[in-house]
């Protein structure tokens, strides 16, 4: 599954149009690398996400099989750090 895809679908991101631009300026890594929102998300991948005054991390534990996943079902996708 596609990284701006993937986001959108685990609602780390409210549109998928939103995670493609984060990509496009560098904004999101998986695993160390910056990547292009095509880029395919497996399990075990680690997202980062750098915003101005933090870092989020997301690991991913299984890749949704469903469009839309409800925000109470975030077990498809776990917080690792937020840094300041």
């Amino acid at each position: 599954m596609r990284v701006d895809k993937f986001m959108n679908i685990t609602n780390i991101v409210k549109k998928r149009s939103i995670a493609q631009d984060m990509c496009e300026s560098g904004v999101i890594s998986v695993n160390g690398v910056i990547v292009k929102a095509s880029r395919e998300v497996k399990v075990d991948d680690v997202i980062e996400l750098r915003y101005l005054n933090r870092v989020v991390q997301y690991k991913v534990l299984q890749i949704p099989l469903l469009k839309s996943i409800p925000k109470s079902q975030s077990q498809k996708y776990v917080m690792l750090n937020t840094f300041s």
